[in-house]
């Protein structure tokens, strides 16, 4: 069996047009891939799979290749029943991100050389993730256009065919029902995973495969999710920020003793209430709040957030995330990261409104950018001289007409098998924790999917699967929820 594998990636691997050259322009082939055996250990076993890094075509509506997607495709080799077989499809977010981030660190068979708490270590490298979820499902990571290595191939195709909301959308969903003809997937159970823009995305898939493409869904998983177009408001949102903000001084030590000596999930409870009963409808009022009642709610967020009651008035109850980050930490010349806010940065002076950069992210970008390229290129053997996009351009990015949220409802009222789980990190100032628990409550609002719908936390930030601990128990996580989606054999979808 290995030996063929050798020989069909040798065979392939010649015929991969990318590293074709004329007159100085690559020339790109939508349509490649290669294979390479592999084996990991997953919770004390031995998993044998293949990895196919490819490219397949995206079609348009005459049948003609418009652009390559490039995926990495790992499949489980000793399942002889594929159609019980759970197969995932995995995006990240940006928009024009590629999926170098879960695919590296996260759900795939090899994870990042970074320390325990996620920071970068020289020299770069990548390692067996023990914590895959391979041993109970197939997994396809995918680079929408212009990201990792995919690109567009018709120049005459209009930007807009694929950088939009719902352009994107569209032309993934018929994408996915390529990629399960050529790999004969249909009959297996069918998960989306998507972190950050990316949950945007596999929440508009989920009603679009079913629409226009007949493809239905066992499980979505929402990491770190967007607002998901579910109308907030101003002054709700202000409001619903206060926990984030409770979650970060409660790890930088900023809150009253009474406060600090309590766990992180004793004192967000806490807080959450507060939020929803207090300071919400204090919010909404205004003006209408006497100087005394403000003061009041001012003096509890002061409690709650580690930053004085005195801002809170100056900013009428209304704090801007980017001021929360520059002016936490401001007394010991600190700034903290966006995505995860246990990072530190150091700004060029220490007054301001907010940092000079994102912490967190040339963190992140410095950990994951080698790996992904000598992973690619040497360990599956996908050569080519393009670079690889981690992150590439889309604009512009058309985000009108955005209302994911409701798609993913109206997915889950329509097929009884749906499910969907969501799992964010306390710390994260982006796509914070209470805002995900908040679209859980928009798009439940008759309570008729409880059963059907989950939230995990985490003590960390937006790749909450960076920290070693957090690692072990999010894809533990995502092993139950498959496990738990999986209908009895004959169950009908109904209610």
């Amino acid at each position: 069996m290995i030996k063929a594998f050798v020989l069909v990636s040798l065979l392939t691997q010649l015929s991969i047009a990318t590293v074709a050259q004329s007159r100085n322009n690559l020339i790109f082939n939508p349509d490649t891939s290669i294979v390479t055996p592999q084996e990991v250990q997953v919770k004390g076993q031995k998993i044998t799979y293949k990895a196919i890094a490819g490219t397949l075509p995206v079609w348009n509506e005459q049948e003609k290749a418009i652009a390559g997607l490039f995926y990495t495709y790992y499949e489980r080799t000793d399942i002889k029943d594929r159609a019980n077989r759970p197969l995932i499809f995995s995006f990240n977010g940006g928009p024009g991100s590629a999926s170098v981030w879960m695919h590296l660190a996260f759900t795939g068979p090899k994870i990042l050389h970074i320390d325990d708490e996620g920071y970068p270590l020289q020299p770069y490298g990548f390692k067996d993730n023990p914590h895959s979820i391979l041993d109970v499902a197939d997994i396809v990571f995918i680079d929408p256009v212009n990201t990792g290595f995919s690109r567009i191939v018709d120049s005459t195709v209009p930007k807009s065919t694929f950088f939009g909301v719902q352009a994107d959308i569209k032309y993934l969903a018929g994408w996915i029902n390529s990629f399960l003809s050529r790999y004969q997937r249909w009959a297996s159970p069918k998960y989306l995973i998507g972190e950050s823009y990316g949950t945007t995305r596999v929440s508009g898939l989920a009603r679009e495969l079913q629409e226009s493409q007949w493809i239905y869904l066992n499980g979505v998983i929402l990491v770190s999710p967007t607002e998901l177009g579910i109308e907030r408001g101003t002054a709700t949102d202000a409001a619903l920020r206060l926990p984030y903000y409770a979650a970060t001084a409660w790890y930088h030590k900023k809150l009253p003793v009474e406060l600090q000596q309590k766990d992180l999930l004793q004192v967000l409870p806490e807080v959450e209430e507060f939020t929803m009963r207090e300071v919400l409808p204090a919010i909404h009022r205004g003006g209408q709040l006497s100087p005394a009642e403000k003061k009041k709610i001012a003096a509890r967020m002061a409690n709650y957030s580690g930053i004085a009651e005195q801002v809170w008035l100056q900013h009428n109850l209304d704090l801007p995330v980017t001021y929360f980050w520059k002016e936490l930490m401001r007394d010991k010349g600190f700034t903290i990261g966006r995505l995860d806010s246990r990072y530190l940065g150091i700004d060029r002076k220490e007054a301001g409104d907010r940092p000079d950069y994102n912490a967190e992210l040339n963190s992140w970008l410095h950990s994951f950018t080698p790996p992904i390229n000598m992973y690619l290129r040497e360990t599956l053997k996908y050569k080519t001289d393009f670079k690889y996009n981690v992150f590439g351009n889309v604009s512009p990015w058309d985000r009108s007409n955005d209302q994911t949220g409701e798609d993913l409802r109206k997915a889950m009222a329509m097929n009884p098998y749906l499910h969907v789980m969501v799992q964010s990190g306390y710390y994260d100032g982006a796509c914070d924790y209470f805002n995900a628990k908040y679209n859980l409550w928009q798009l439940d609002a008759a309570g008729r999917f409880t059963n059907r719908m989950s939230f995990k936390g985490y003590r960390s930030g937006h790749m909450m699967y960076l920290r070693k601990e957090d690692l072990a128990s999010s894809n533990e996580d995502i092993r139950q929820f498959i496990k738990q989606s999986l209908p009895a054999s004959n169950q009908p979808a109904k209610y």
